[in-house]
C-alpha cells in the first residue's frame, strides 16, 4: 500500500470514529506537531488527544493531497464538534512523514475559519 493510501485508509477509520484502526497505520513513536499549539509524542498521547478532541468523529472536506517519497502533504477543512455544541471548522495543512507504510511524524498547521 502506498503512503497516500494509508493515509486515506487511516482517516477513513477517523471518520467513523475508529481510532484504534487509525492507530494501527502510526508508528509506535509516532510525533505530533500542531504548529503553535502542542506536541504529541507517542501513540498513546495521540489517543488521549483523540478521545478528547474527536468525541464526534470529524468532518474532512480534502482539497489536495500529494504524496512524494516519504511525505504525503494534504489541505482542505476539518469540522470539529466543540465544548459548547456546535460544529466548528478549521483550514489545515498536514505535512505526513511515513516510515515503512507506516504514518510516523504529522506537522499541522490548523486555523479556526471564521467566515
Amino acid at each position: 500500500m502506498n503512503n497516500k493510501t494509508v493515509l486515506e485508509k487511516a482517516n477513513a477509520a477517523v471518520a467513523e470514529g475508529d481510532h484504534e484502526t487509525f492507530l494501527m497505520y502510526c508508528t509506535e513513536n509516532t510525533k505530533w506537531t500542531f504548529v503553535g499549539d502542542r506536541i504529541l509524542s507517542s501513540k498513546e498521547e495521540i489517543r488521549l488527544y483523540m478521545a478528547d478532541v474527536y468525541k464526534k468523529p470529524p468532518k474532512f472536506n480534502v482539497e489536495i493531497m500529494v504524496a512524494e517519497g516519504d511525505y504525503v502533504t494534504v489541505t482542505g477543512t476539518i469540522s470539529l464538534f466543540s465544548e459548547d455544541g456546535r460544529w466548528k471548522e478549521y483550514d489545515y495543512c498536514d505535512i505526513w512523514r511515513f516510515e515503512e507504510g507506516k504514518m510516523a511524524e504529522l506537522k499541522a498547521f490548523v486555523i479556526k475559519n471564521n467566515s
